[in-house]
């Protein structure tokens, strides 16, 4: 059985968003072997969403639900049918404190997961001081805060890619 395809987030396996499970599905009440790692904010408590259900919208439109904040692609002014396709038809990914889904060239952006030390060192110049001054990092910092990154450890940098020009973009998040 093929997975769905998400147009903004390319590797929901990889990044573990995606995961097998024997569980049935508590949309669509099948057992298709594949469950979202994270949960749809819902008045129900629901446990077990297999992708195909996220993907066509059923689990969202099911619990009257989102797996992902719409604040931030909101707050900039993204056009509604992709805050949707984000917020209903898109798996989310755990973060520490609530998700924020990066956006860029009036689109959301592909989420990659946790960044690799390499793309942190990577930033230069404006790409780097743009992302200081967004997570509110001192310039001053930014040597022992890169130094002392680990890939998922308590201090989590998430990758995203703009789908338009190809530009990484970056948020912080701690535990």
């Amino acid at each position: 059985m093929r997975l769905p395809v998400f147009k903004y987030y390319p590797d929901p396996i990889g990044t573990g968003a995606i995961e097998k499970t024997n569980e049935e599905c508590e949309c669509c009440e099948k057992y298709r072997g594949y469950r979202a790692t994270s949960t749809i904010y819902a008045i129900d408590e629901v446990e077990t969403i297999c992708p195909w259900c996220i993907f066509d919208g059923s689990a969202a439109a099911k619990f009257d639900g989102e797996f992902s904040s719409s604040h931030s692609l909101l707050s900039d002014a993204i056009a509604m049918d992709i805050v949707k396709e984000v917020c209903e038809r898109t798996p989310s990914f755990i973060s520490w404190q609530q998700e924020r889904w990066l956006s860029h060239c009036n689109d959301a952006c592909e989420f990659h997961g946790n960044a690799e030390k390499s793309d942190l060192e990577e930033l230069s110049g404006e790409d780097l001081n743009e992302f200081l001054s967004s997570e509110y990092i001192s310039t001053d910092m930014w040597p022992s805060v890169l130094q002392s990154y680990v890939k998922g450890g308590g201090f989590a940098v998430y990758k995203f890619m703009c789908r338009g020009c190809g530009k990484n973009r970056f948020y912080t998040d701690c535990d």
